[in-house]
């Protein structure tokens, strides 16, 4: 009898402690206390083909890891398995772009923007083909190492020209964000969470706009300008810090590139809150030094502290302890802010 993956990592030789299972090694950061949804990018990707027939869905062979798994059970005619083989899937994908076609092109994030670089660049942004590019397990949202730990993705496309680069915070983020990137007329790059996604920000009333900034909440003492899950965190960190009488703010930054620098600026100016920005990806690259240029260039001065993951490779293991270990968990930033403040 074949024995399956997550039994495998279950089983140990005797005397030795058991191997994280599953759950623990790839997910989606579903922290204690959130409400979740199932597979929203898939079910919002199915919802919007039902109206538009140039959608197709392809995959590098990862579409039940990415979500890409429903829209191909739901639409198996125009789902592409490209196999393990992600620069023919981006080529491949520019070409339907080229005949009218709105290509979904999902496989993880460390291959898109590591194995296929060249193939996105020049087949993709540099003509302005209408493909969007999904990457799954963004930053440090699985436990198998560096081979699959897409730390440096939103450095690596920032970088590259006409592309869009999109981090959502939670379900109702990616529903809206599916149907919007459709409507814009230009390749994209969008992280996605997958499986049972965190849902927060519909307590905030937030609806998500290409390219802007939405503040969540105000504060006096602290501004965390936030993208990607560590939005959620910032939330729960700012009800925590509450009964210590810190007052938090939360700016949720969905878009990164480009960059909503005057709706950042403004916040950031507001006199004596110290700023922080908090992602899930190196801190070489990525939001907190577009945020640091964009003041910079408005010669707005604030205390300023960043938290991201370290310039390294990082190690394999379980999740939760990892997030913990490498500054990105709820509790980690509840105590760096503590510690700014002192």
């Amino acid at each position: 009898m074949n024995t399956s993956v997550a039994e495998k990592l279950s089983t140990t030789p005797t005397g030795q402690p058991p191997a994280p299972a599953m759950p623990a090694i790839i997910a989606s950061s579903v922290d204690e206390g959130h409400r979740t949804r199932a597979t929203p990018f898939g079910k919002a990707l199915v919802a919007l083909a039902d109206e538009r027939p140039e959608i197709v869905g392809m995959s590098a062979d990862l579409a039940k890891y990415t979500d890409m798994h429903i829209f191909a059970q739901a639409y198996p005619e125009r789902f592409y398995q490209m196999g393990m083989a992600e620069q023919l899937m981006a080529t491949a994908a520019g070409g339907l772009a080229k005949e009218g076609f709105i290509p979904f092109a999902s496989t993880y994030a460390t291959f898109a923007a590591r194995r296929c670089y060249d193939f996105i660049s020049q087949g993709i942004a540099e003509q302005h083909a209408n493909v969007k590019i999904i990457g799954g397990l963004p930053g440090l949202t699985t436990g198998y190492g560096p081979s699959h730990q897409a730390t440096d993705d939103i450095a690596i496309f920032r970088a590259m020209p006409n592309l869009t680069v999109i981090d959502p915070c939670d379900a109702l983020d990616i529903e809206q964000i599916v149907p919007a990137i459709a409507d814009h007329p230009g390749p994209v790059y969008l992280r996605v969470l997958r499986g049972n996604v965190p849902l927060v920000l519909d307590e905030y009333g937030y609806t998500f706009e290409l390219g802007k900034a939405k503040p969540i909440r105000d504060g006096n003492d602290v501004l965390v300008i936030s993208t990607g899950f560590m939005t959620m965190r910032a939330l729960d960190a700012a009800k925590a810090l509450a009964a210590d009488r810190i007052d938090v703010a939360v700016l949720h930054v969905p878009t990164i590139k480009p960059l909503d620098e005057a709706t950042i600026v403004r916040e950031a100016a507001r006199g004596g809150r110290l700023v922080v920005v908090a992602e899930n990806h190196t801190v070489i690259g990525g939001l907190g030094e577009a945020v640091a240029g964009a003041l910079m260039r408005a010669e707005v001065s604030t205390r300023f502290r960043h938290i991201g993951l370290p310039d390294q490779f990082l190690d394999a293991g379980s999740l939760p302890v990892l997030q913990d270990r490498y500054g990105i968990s709820r509790k980690a930033l509840i105590a760096s802010i503590k510690h700014w403040l002192d």
